[in-house]
């Protein structure tokens, strides 16, 4: 983890971020169109040198925020800024030379590189695209550079990807992402596909590799024991929207959305020989399609009122704490957990 980093300017801005995407839906002759709200509105910022975890269930938006950062699809409504300035998304020459500063580590590493060539040269790959100047020589120095760097030895660099291990292709992409020594990496899923144990190893090489070089990351993962140990900060989606965000202590030790309880209440337990008592959610993820109105985790929600199925809550913000929650913000200022009654919990901790 890094010190605290409140007072640096933001490397990354997004404000009032959106993506949706038209869909057809069964019924008549063409079906009927609607709108898929993909990610509906979220705002955050990265500090330089900070790690900001995106965590929550498969389809919430996390992999749709990755692309916007990084120029992949444009927004339908807002902006995200990098060092000041708007991120391009016309994959023109601005948003080239931008590349070389924001890079990406995938979920699937066989499926990131190219099998026909040796690993060696798709290390380098980036260096002969954006730094022309650089001779073949050094192209490859600097990949073997990056071999060492990320425990690949110097035998390995005419392999391709299909002879290597799972956790050493993921290796590869590591090192190929820092090649350009880029200030931000959007790390999606990186682990996911790996055996625990070299889950591990990533996760710490990671670590090593974020004090030795300083890059700031957006780490998007289902797993909060990874972003635990990833992260500085959390960011819990929610069918799109941020519904609560802060340090890793306070979002998994003093969840305040009842979504971030019912998470924590499901992940095992960091101390061996203790259980959480289980926080039982009613009902599927609604259709991102067909959104309901007002909070839109009302219809699972253990202790919703009837304010939340009309209001919408506004993500709140106190010091470096936020919650879009109408139950855990306190009318006389602050924030509280937002109790849960004990018809939504499971057993109890041991």
């Amino acid at each position: 983890m890094s010190p605290d980093l409140a007072s640096s300017e933001p490397l990354l801005t997004a404000r009032g971020l959106a993506r949706h995407y038209g869909v057809r839906l069964p019924g008549g002759l063409m079906g009927r169109r609607a709108t898929l709200k993909a990610v509906d509105g979220i705002d955050f910022d990265l500090a330089r040198g900070e790690i900001l975890g995106l965590v929550g269930e498969s389809g919430c938006g996390k992999s749709t925020t990755a692309k916007l950062v990084l120029g992949h699809v444009a927004p339908s409504a807002g902006e995200v800024r990098f060092d000041g300035a708007p991120v391009p998304v016309d994959h023109g020459g601005d948003w080239r030379r931008l590349r070389r500063r924001m890079q990406m580590i995938y979920q699937d590493p066989l499926g990131a590189l190219d099998r026909r060539l040796p690993i060696a040269a798709q290390i380098a790959e980036p260096l002969q695209i954006h730094r022309p100047d650089l001779s073949r020589a050094d192209r490859g120095a600097r990949a073997a550079e990056l071999m060492r760097a990320v425990g690949l030895r110097p035998d390995q660099a005419a392999r391709y990807p299909h002879e290597l291990s799972g956790g050493q292709r993921q290796r590869v992409v590591i090192a190929r992402a820092l090649a350009l020594d880029p200030e931000l990496l959007v790390c999606d899923e990186p682990v996911s596909a790996l055996d625990v144990s070299v889950q591990a190893q990533v996760l710490n090489l990671l670590e090593d590799l974020r004090a030795r070089t300083g890059f700031a990351a957006l780490f998007i993962s289902h797993d909060l024991k990874v972003v635990r140990q990833m992260a500085d900060r959390v960011a819990v989606m929610y069918l799109g929207r941020i519904v609560e965000e802060g340090s890793p202590e306070e979002v998994l030790h003093r969840p305040l959305h009842p979504y971030t309880q019912a998470l924590v209440s499901a992940a095992p337990s960091p101390h061996a020989g203790r259980r959480r008592a289980r926080i039982v959610l009613r009902g599927d993820p609604p259709n991102p399609v067909e959104a309901p109105a007002g909070c839109s985790f009302h219809p699972r929600c253990p202790v919703a009122v009837a304010r939340c199925r009309t209001e919408r809550p506004p993500l709140l913000r106190e010091g470096r704490r936020a919650v879009a929650c109408h139950l855990a913000q306190a009318a006389g200022g602050g924030f509280a957990p937002a109790p849960l009654p004990s018809a939504a919990v499971s057993g109890a901790a041991a």
